[in-house]
């Protein structure tokens, strides 16, 4: 040891923050004490009582099987790259270009990686998901926010989407189902962030892994169906509506004229080179997926709606809390009327009763007002129990 000295991270991981999974370290703290745990943190479905297709499971399980486990082309295997492209084809969309990856978090990476040098900003909604914010930090970007109104079903503030632009804005991420809100955003809305998007020239990256889970019986709007010139990367993937998170199996579809984005896309494809490949095996699920049957989705919609109803009924006769009803994803977002910080409450909340939830600003600076995100995939009794717990540590501490 004479000599060693102390190894120092890097600045880029400094401000590297993600909620969903930090909170986790508090709970087992609890766990550890004997306490037992409501998870209500982590949006994972096949933890609960939701179980992947088994034509899905069938098809990596034959690939494999088939010996496909070698490495796989860097952009995705030709057989999930052309089910990707007949579906986007089934919307009207016309992709420039088609990328498979580890999940849709690799996408969005690859996508950042890719646009933002140091010191260049990427407007992000708040509340939003936190991958985003993460890895504009590891890139020495900067995370700009714009709100999401809470008194207008969680849609977006253009008036302040567009005071936050300025010379180094490089992109808007838009999350549609919301992560954390469950907002599912209207035709006019995504216009407009569209023509923003076309007056400023920028890209749009539309997150739209919740595509399919919408509780409010409206078809979900994908952005690339309604405008096809301006540069946008969707992202998607089977992790969420197709139930096996585990898979990561995501991709990214490049639509825009492409003398505009050509360049750009060129630099997503370097990066996929450079990390091989997204599993091989795996990949053969994704046209079983896409061309197969949804029948787990009426099931799975069915539970969602259910539990979505019991989680806004519960939490509203709660005294000094408030719910919006999310239209999509499985996520709820509760105001809590009181004069807290947010982190703080949701500490005291897991060490009193052992209900794990993520803190409000763990998703973004915006509201201001102290909030935090329940996921509701649990069972019924599950929820009731944990809603329980909730409402008795509100009256001991507002009285």
């Amino acid at each position: 040891m004479k000599g060693l000295k102390k190894i120092v991270p890097s600045q880029r991981t400094q401000h590297i923050e993600y909620a969903i999974r930090d909170i986790v370290l508090l709970a087992n703290k609890r766990k550890k004490a004997g306490g037992d745990l409501f998870y209500l943190n982590i949006g994972d479905p096949v933890l609960y009582d939701f179980k992947t297709p088994i034509h899905l499971i069938e098809a990596s399980s034959k690939a494999m099987f088939e010996n496909h486990t070698s490495y796989a082309q860097s952009e995705g295997i030709p057989e999930a790259i052309d089910a990707i492209h007949k579906d986007c084809l089934k919307d009207k969309i016309n992709p420039f270009d088609i990328m498979i990856t580890t999940g849709a978090s690799e996408a969005i990476d690859f996508a950042l990686s890719a646009l933002v040098n140091r010191g260049d900003n990427v407007l992000l909604p708040s509340p939003g998901y936190p991958l985003y914010s993460a890895l504009l930090a590891r890139l020495l970007g900067e995370s700009r926010y714009y709100k999401l109104d809470e008194d207008n079903n969680w849609m977006p503030d253009i008036d302040h989407l567009v005071s936050q632009i300025d010379d180094k804005t490089k992109a808007i991420a838009v999350i549609n189902p919301n992560n954390p809100t469950g907002a599912v955003y209207s035709e006019k809305t995504l216009r407009d962030i569209i023509e923003v998007a076309r007056q400023h020239n920028l890209v749009i990256l539309s997150d739209e892994i919740y595509s399919k889970l919408i509780m409010n019986g409206q078809p979900h709007i994908p952005m690339a169906t309604i405008d096809n010139e301006v540069p946008m990367v969707t992202f998607n993937g089977l992790s969420k509506s197709y139930l096996c998170p585990g898979f990561r199996i995501g991709w990214g579809i490049t639509t825009g004229e492409p003398e505009l984005i050509s360049d750009f896309v060129e630099g997503m494809k370097k990066l996929a080179r450079a990390r091989l490949c997204a599993c091989h095996p795996k990949q053969y699920a994704i046209s079983v997926a896409l061309n197969g049957n949804h029948d787990h989705l009426i099931e799975a919609l069915d539970k969602l709606k259910k539990r979505r109803d019991l989680t806004v009924e519960r939490l509203n006769s709660i005294k000094g809390i408030s719910c919006q009803k999310p239209n999509g994803a499985f996520y709820a977002f509760p105001k809590v009327h009181l004069d807290v910080d947010d982190e703080e409450f949701v500490k005291q909340l897991i060490k009193e009763t052992g209900v794990v939830v993520v803190h409000g600003s763990g998703f973004g600076p915006y509201p201001k007002s102290p909030h935090f995100r329940i996921v509701f995939l649990p069972s019924e009794d599950i929820l009731n129990e944990a809603y329980n717990r909730i409402e008795a540590f509100m009256k001991r501490h507002t009285g």
